[in-house]
């Protein structure tokens, strides 16, 4: 599952939390006494929610569906087509819908309420921002973004109208805004919400208190994964130093910010010029000594922090290609999580397979197609794919590559694109009996989009060449 899809189901989740159809007493008696009178269409339709939400939590999807279809056939008899109780029941369906990825469908059913929703009380009504939420989920499912962009915008804004501008409880949409705006490439879109996400954050919690830590890690979260690294180190610094002011230099919680930062380094900021990144690379080192030093030295330090410490410093080594501080570091962490029977999970999901260190992005769409085509279902727009194997080194590097398919074959540069990414890959090489071994056979497919136009063009301007090359002999 992707960033952007566990966004949407936690909006889902929010919905659902707040979509209490039916309200009842927490108090009240649930089930009929003996000898009570038969139990009416609404109390009939309270069980129903009730069992509705307990199918939902244990991922009873088909059963979840047709219960939600029932309360909606009760809602109907019980209120009318068009009463808020069967636009709350709609939204039941379609969270149902969104996470059987039946989004189509789940577009209807949260427009269908929003319509009812409108209607019964106005066009800002609160009531209007879930299902607005899951509509716009259901349609970042359905590769609907630009609409999706507009659907958040308008919960965002009646949350600003009932709420006031800086409520807390907008920061999912934005969230979710956000992911659909990096997603269509508007990445400045993408920032600003990001943004109001963090100043909401300072406005509402004191500066430099603990409770500003959370929004902190998600604000560096997102710098890095929009390129912004030399913004995510600082406010991993200053994370750092909230912790130090409020429980001491040796406090444990210091080792993940300490980790993140010293990871930072194994990056180069895509924002702006900054070729002097290179030369300071080994500054992460003393981050990622200190995590391990308080990882070994605190009372209150476990093996799992321990194990993640070493094993962060030894992927900094192998990034380095210092191979034998990073073996001493691995081989440290894999009898760690040797120790005892319950770690050996954790040793094979850490140490048995290969595991990237660095992720280099290659490029979704070439020539003049563009993200907005997909979106648009340009008519001209193809899919193109490129298959490889490769494996990867007991030094953690790419050994092995080879070109399997690549359909269409005309695109040399980014076909030599890809070679390269793959190859400037870093990997944490995978340990059979705390040994570092070659992986071999890896499988690695990239799809990517074209313009048949763009293609055709290519394909007559090669002919070209090819016929005045065949002309001067």
């Amino acid at each position: 599952m992707n960033f952007i899809e566990v966004t949407a189901f936690a909006a889902l989740a929010s919905i659902f939390c707040a979509n209490i159809a039916f309200a009842q007493d927490p108090d009240a008696d649930t089930g009929p006494p003996e000898f009570a009178e038969p139990l009416d269409d609404y109390e009939l339709m309270m069980i129903e929610f009730q069992r509705y939400k307990e199918l939902l939590s244990a991922d009873s999807l088909d059963e979840a569906e047709n219960s939600a279809k029932r309360i909606i056939e009760m809602a109907i008899r019980e209120t009318g087509p068009t009463s808020n109780d069967t636009g709350k029941a709609l939204i039941n369906l379609a969270i149902v819908q969104h996470k059987t990825k039946e989004f189509e469908a789940a577009e209807q059913n949260f427009s269908v309420a929003i319509d009812i929703f409108e209607d019964n009380e106005n066009m800002l009504s609160d009531m209007l921002i879930n299902p607005l939420l899951g509509l716009g989920a259901a349609q970042v499912g359905s590769g609907k973004l630009g609409l999706a962009s507009r659907t958040l915008e308008r919960a965002v804004h009646i949350s600003h109208v009932n709420e006031g501008p800086h409520n807390l409880d907008q920061i999912d949409i934005l969230e979710m805004l956000a992911e659909t705006n990096l997603r269509m490439g508007e990445t400045e879109d993408a920032k600003n919400n990001q943004d109001m996400i963090y100043a909401l954050s300072v406005r509402h919690f004191q500066n430099n208190s603990q409770k500003m830590i959370p929004a902190l890690f998600r604000r560096a979260d997102w710098q890095n994964r929009t390129g912004y690294i030399l913004d995510e180190r600082a406010t991993y610094r200053r994370i750092i130093r909230i912790i130090e002011t409020m429980a001491g230099k040796n406090d444990i919680t210091l080792i993940q910010p300490l980790l993140k930062l010293g990871h930072s380094y194994f990056s180069v900021d895509k924002s702006r010029s900054t070729t002097y990144q290179s030369a300071t690379a080994s500054t992460g080192e003393i981050y990622l000594k200190r995590a391990v030093r308080i990882a070994e030295e605190n009372p209150d330090s476990d093996w799992v922090l321990l194990s993640k410490a070493k094993l962060a410093i030894g992927d900094y080594y192998i990034f380095r290609a210092e191979q034998n501080r990073a073996r001493r570091a691995y081989v440290d962490a894999w009898n760690i999580l040797s120790a005892e029977e319950d770690r050996l999970a954790e040793r094979r999901a850490a140490l048995e397979q290969i595991t990237p260190i660095t992720n280099f992005p290659i490029p979704q769409f070439v020539g003049k197609a563009t993200r907005a085509d997909r979106q648009m279902q340009n008519s001209s727009l193809r899919e193109g794919q490129i298959i490889a194997t490769y494996g990867v080194s007991s030094h953690g590097r790419v050994i092995e590559l080879e070109i399997v398919e690549t359909t269409p074959t005309d695109y040399d540069d980014l076909h030599r694109l890809v070679q390269r990414k793959i190859r400037s890959q870093v990997f944490r090489p995978r340990y059979e009996d705390g040994l570092a071994v070659d992986t071999h056979n890896l499988p690695f497919s990239h799809t990517f989009y074209y313009l048949q136009e763009d293609l055709d063009e290519l394909r007559e301007e090669e002919a070209e060449k090819a016929e005045a090359k065949a002309n001067a002999r």
